[in-house]
This record gives C-alpha cells, sequence and structure tokens, in this order.
C-alpha cells in the first residue's frame, strides 16, 4: 500500500513538473499568432496552417475565435490552447497583440510562469513590446525571444541584440543565429550543437525539409554559400568571444533572455526553437497568497480566475471563467470552496479549450488552464481551493480606463438586454461602466483602456444580444477612485470640468477632463482621498 502511495506521489510529482504555462506576446502584425499555428501543428493540434489574415479564405488562425477578430485579422480576446509535444504537456496563452486590449494581456500574464516575446526582425523593439515586457518584469518570469520573419529583409543581428538590452534593460543570449536573411534566408546555426540546420518553406506543413551540417562540414560553403559561410565564420567567433555566457539562474529571473531566430510563416527555427524552450522554461511557479507562497505540488487543490468570457458559443449564450491551476490536482464534480463567494461549489462541467473547440476533462493539474461554466458568481481574480481552506491569491490590478462615452440604447425596448449586455460584458474586464449617482440604467458612461474596445462592445451587444447603441465621447480623461467611502459626494467643491460617477460595486469615482482639474480638487477638498487604481 505504501509502496503504491509512493507510485502515485512519484507519478503526480512529474505530471506537474512536465507542465509548461507561458503566454506568447508581441507588438501587432510581429507574428504572435502564426507562431502559436506552429507550435500547434507540432503538437499534432492542427493539420494545417491557415492564413491569420486571410479573411477571404475560411481558414482562420484557429486562435481567433471572435467574428469580429476574423474580419479584422487582429486578436481582441486571450485564447487559451492546450496540446502534447514531446512528453510535455503545453497550455498556451496566446494574448491580444493590439494596444487597446492591453490590459487583458496583463492579466493572461498574471496567469502564466514565463513569457516568449516575439519581435518583427526589421522592426525591432516597437512600444507595445516595451509595455508588456514591464509587465513580465513585474512578474519575475522568464522571458524569451523569438527574432521572426526572417524570411524577409531584417536589420543586423547583432544590431538587434543590442536594441534588446538597450530598450528593454535585458541581456541576450543567442541560442541560434541567423545565416541571412530575406530570400537569402538559408536557416540558423545552433550554438549548442555547433551544427547548422538548412530549412526549406513548405507551405504551412507539419514537417520541414531539414538538413543539419556541422560547422566544419567541407561542403557547407557550398550548402549556404561562400559569402554566408565566411560571415557565419566571424559572427561565430565574435559571439563565442563577446556575448554573455548562458546561465539558467538568470534565465528563470528574467535577467537574461534566450534568443532565438526563425520565420514562423515558412516554419524556419520553430521547432528547435519549441524544443530548446521546453527545456530550458520552467514547470509552474509557486504563487503568493495571503498564507505565504503556495507550492504547486502541494496536495491542496487551489485556483485563480483570470478570464471571464461571455458569449463564446452564440447558441449556448454562456459564459466561461477561466481559472489558472496553482496547487493541486482537479477532478471533474469535486467540491471547491469559492473564497470570496464564502460558498462550496461543485464544478460538473470543467473544459479546455482550443478556441471555440471544448472538450470535457476529467482531471487537470497545477499548471493547466481549465474554463468552468460560470453563472455570474465568479469575477476576476477569485480564488478557488479545497474545502477547509480560505486563503487568498494576490489581486489582479483594474487598470484606470483613458477614453470615455456615454452610451444608450436606441430601442428603449431592449433595456434588459441592454443591461445584461453591458454588465457581463464589464464582468470580463473588457470595458469598465460607470454612471451618475440616482440615475437609471438607460445611460451608462463606459470607460476603456482604447477606443477600439468602443468597436468591440458596439459589435459584440449587436451580435450577442441584438442590442444596437448610440455612443456619445466624452471629454473625460482621467479617473480617481475617492477612498474614505464615508464622504458625502454632494458637499465636493468641484469644478465643472469633473463629474461624479460611480461604478456598479458601489464605489464613487470621479472623472476629469485634465490634470488641472484634479489639483482643483485636491486643493478645495482637503478631507478627500484619491486613488488611481480600484482595490476592490
Amino acid at each position: 500500500m505504501e509502496a503504491m502511495e509512493e507510485s502515485f506521489l512519484a507519478d503526480y510529482q512529474q505530471l506537474i513538473e512536465k507542465r509548461r504555462t507561458f503566454a506568447i506576446i508581441s507588438h501587432p502584425d510581429a507574428g504572435k499568432t502564426t507562431l502559436t499555428e506552429k507550435f500547434l501543428l507540432y503538437g499534432g493540434a492542427i493539420a494545417l496552417a491557415g492564413s491569420v489574415k486571410g479573411k477571404k479564405t475560411a481558414r482562420h488562425a484557429v486562435s481567433d475565435w471572435m467574428e469580429i477578430e476574423k474580419q479584422r485579422g487582429i486578436s481582441v480576446t486571450s485564447s487559451v490552447l492546450q496540446f502534447n509535444y514531446d512528453g510535455y504537456c503545453i497550455n498556451i496563452l496566446d494574448t491580444p497583440g493590439h494596444q487597446d486590449f492591453s490590459e487583458d494581456t496583463y492579466r493572461t500574464l498574471m496567469a502564466a510562469d514565463s513569457a516568449v516575446m516575439v519581435i518583427d526582425a526589421s522592426k525591432g523593439v516597437e512600444r507595445q513590446t516595451r509595455k508588456l515586457f514591464k509587465v513580465c518584469l513585474l512578474r519575475d518570469i522568464p522571458i524569451f525571444t523569438f527574432i521572426n520573419k526572417m524570411d524577409r529583409d531584417a536589420r543586423n543581428p547583432f544590431d538587434l541584440m543590442e536594441e534588446i538590452e538597450k530598450e528593454l534593460g535585458i541581456q541576450t543570449y543567442p541560442v541560434n543565429w541567423p545565416i541571412g536573411c530575406g530570400k537569402e534566408f538559408k536557416g540558423v546555426y545552433d550554438r549548442h550543437r555547433r551544427e547548422i540546420v538548412s530549412f526549406t518553406a513548405n507551405n504551412g506543413q507539419r514537417e520541414v525539409e531539414a538538413t543539419e551540417v556541422e560547422l566544419s562540414d567541407p561542403n557547407l560553403s557550398a550548402l549556404i554559400g561562400e559569402e554566408n559561410y565566411n560571415t557565419l565564420k566571424d559572427d561565430v567567433e565574435l559571439l563565442d568571444g563577446a556575448s554573455y555566457e548562458f546561465d539558467q539562474e538568470q534565465v528563470r529571473h528574467g535577467k537574461l533572455t534566450p534568443v532565438f531566430f526563425g520565420s514562423a510563416l515558412t516554419n524556419f527555427g520553430v521547432e528547435p526553437f519549441l524544443r530548446d524552450f521546453l527545456k530550458m522554461t520552467t514547470s509552474p511557479l509557486p504563487r503568493k497568497s495571503s498564507e505565504g507562497e503556495i507550492n504547486p505540488f502541494s496536495d491542496v487543490f487551489s485556483a485563480f480566475v483570470f478570464k471571464i468570457q461571455a458569449n463564446m458559443n452564440k447558441a449556448h449564450r454562456d459564459r466561461i471563467a477561466f481559472m489558472r491551476i496553482c496547487s493541486g490536482r482537479f477532478e471533474k464534480n469535486m467540491e471547491v470552496y469559492h473564497v470570496q463567494g464564502d460558498k462550496k461549489l461543485k464544478l460538473s462541467q470543467p473544459q479546455q479549450m482550443m478556441a471555440q473547440e471544448r472538450e470535457v476533462i476529467e482531471e487537470a493539474y497545477a499548471g493547466d488552464i481549465i474554463g468552468v461554466f460560470d453563472p455570474g458568481i465568479y469575477s476576476i481574480g477569485d480564488t478557488i481551493c479545497t474545502p477547509g481552506h480560505k486563503f487568498q491569491f494576490e489581486g489582479i490590478p483594474t487598470f484606470a480606463p483613458e477614453h470615455f462615452a456615454r452610451v444608450r440604447q436606441l430601442d428603449t425596448l431592449k433595456r434588459k438586454q441592454f443591461v445584461k449586455g453591458t454588465q457581463q460584458i464589464a464582468q470580463e474586464g473588457a470595458i469598465q461602466i460607470f454612471h451618475e449617482p440616482y440615475s437609471g440604467m438607460e445611460e451608462v458612461i463606459v470607460g476603456v483602456v482604447g477606443t477600439l474596445q468602443f468597436d468591440v462592445l458596439q459589435y459584440r451587444l449587436k451580435n450577442e444580444y441584438n442590442v444596437e447603441i448610440a455612443l456619445e465621447s466624452l471629454p473625460f480623461q482621467y479617473i480617481r477612485w475617492i477612498e474614505n467611502k464615508e464622504l458625502d459626494v454632494k458637499t465636493l467643491n468641484l469644478s465643472s470640468g469633473t463629474k461624479v460617477v460611480q461604478d456598479f460595486k458601489g464605489n464613487q469615482l470621479l472623472l476629469f477632463v485634465d490634470r488641472w482639474n484634479i489639483d482643483w480638487a485636491v486643493e478645495r477638498n482637503k478631507d478627500l482621498v484619491l486613488a488611481e487604481f480600484s482595490r476592490n
């Protein structure tokens, strides 16, 4: 009996050790979704890569499921994809690249143990990449860099290394090195194995033609060309003498980023990257909670909600809460404790996702992402755990919106659908909704981080709730939460460029046209305490 228990614990530990949960981040159009598709090809999850921007074709990226994403060729929601490869169980969190949806990306990064940063070889480090990289640094997680689009004209790889180090403040270690670029791209040199892997484009099929040749092979110059051969020899000598040494501990804490070159679209260097990445990155990491760090190998089940998505399946009008399992083993129909709701629940239909495709699962482990049906009881940041425990994981911050609009339904008979739609979309974290105190829900004020979110709101209300709306842009740029809740807002001395609103948790807030109005409010109301972020 004891031997059986030891065997079970060993298997259980190995299952968790073989899990990898990572987010893919990039500036828009760097090729993030294409790279995700190639990973799925190698994992056997899909048989043929579609065109991400193929708006005229029936094939769209499997990680883009919302119709507006297919129309625009962008990702506006975070997808969760799981597959197996080379003995590993891989959970990919594919995040929106568009800056208007950066808040969803920030939340998704809370659920990841490492990040893959995709950089366009011709553009280098771009604005959105900088923002996302800073969030990764705050998480103290490993960051891996894939420099993409080497099949097109690219910048000098040494210049790209220098820019990453200068712009992002992280050391670089090239694991492989490109041979040429654009039409002259011949493949990559693997520094560890000291061999060249020469690729041939193959229109997205899973198997690629690969020729592995050692650097000392006399036929190498004929394979890649005399000029490429001489350049490569000089580059390798310089790298071996001047680049940073590989240090796994530095990688673990985001101080050193392993760098890989390739082309996701034509499959150059993708599988070697995936193979090395899985060996270098970490298994599920401990998580901070109100009771200290929670060990992923603990037998106490725990998870937190990092994303809520309504109407993933229009036919069912459902709502899914995405949970990152932090410790223990999840079993179908097990009883869990919802800490914030202070109640026990039974999760009977746990699902794993492949964009819109779903599969009911029997079990899941630390590192896995599961989706559970949400009847409206979960909020982003909620903790779920084994009954008898009451710890909470660190909260996920709510970011201050920067754009505001007054929104009302055009058909007054559809008030119920309007209220339901705006509230459900707000609960997902895609928008924030406010109203003026003592007013009804005929009109709401919507706040968003980026203006494209207004388009998505309008589209989703029409297509998912059958409600057409009118949006009136408001001049406000800043929002502050009133910290001292006992304060009577009617007594405040405020300028004409300030509006008092409430969120739907009952918190009082102030909207300001500019910073001058904020200073006015603070100077003329000595008892007023304002905060830039929600602490709920």
